[in-house]
């Protein structure tokens, strides 16, 4: 009997995991598209502000390093598939990894304030929407009286 409560224990621990490898593989996703999308939302002419864009990219190239990690974590590891499906731009594939200086908020590049109205509005929702802590429904256990 000792033993299936062990069996059993494990395998509720494994199908936790599985969950939250699941729930952070769909957070990382969310947030490499906001990202291309605030990035596809800067115009790429010779008025936009280059520092501008170069922040965006660097935030898309984090989090395609970000979902590309998780991926492979949760054992997927075909990344061409990635880039295809989300369409990412050859110069954020170019600048994928960790960010040079990272910052306490990472989803904020400096001289965002200057960027297109559009490409704050996404950067601003990929903020509440990535920083905002996953809360758990309470149990639906009754207390013995």
């Amino acid at each position: 009997m000792a033993l299936n409560l062990l069996r059993s224990g494990y395998a509720t621990l494994e199908h936790e995991i599985a969950q939250e490898r699941a729930s952070a593989l769909g957070r990382l996703g969310r947030r490499l598209e906001a990202a291309l999308a605030a990035l596809a939302a800067c115009p790429r002419t010779a008025s936009s502000d280059r520092k501008v864009r170069d922040g965006l990219v660097e935030q898309a190239g984090y989090a395609l390093w970000l979902f590309v990690v998780q991926r492979e974590a949760c054992g997927l590891n075909n990344s061409a598939q990635i880039m295809q499906d989300y369409g990412v731009p050859k110069e954020v594939y170019a600048r994928m990894g960790p960010l040079a200086m990272p910052s306490i908020h990472p989803t904020k590049t400096k001289g965002v304030e200057e960027a297109s109205d559009v490409a704050q509005l996404v950067l601003s929702n990929l903020t509440s929407t990535m920083l905002r802590p996953r809360v758990k429904p309470p149990s639906r256990r009754s207390k013995a009286h």
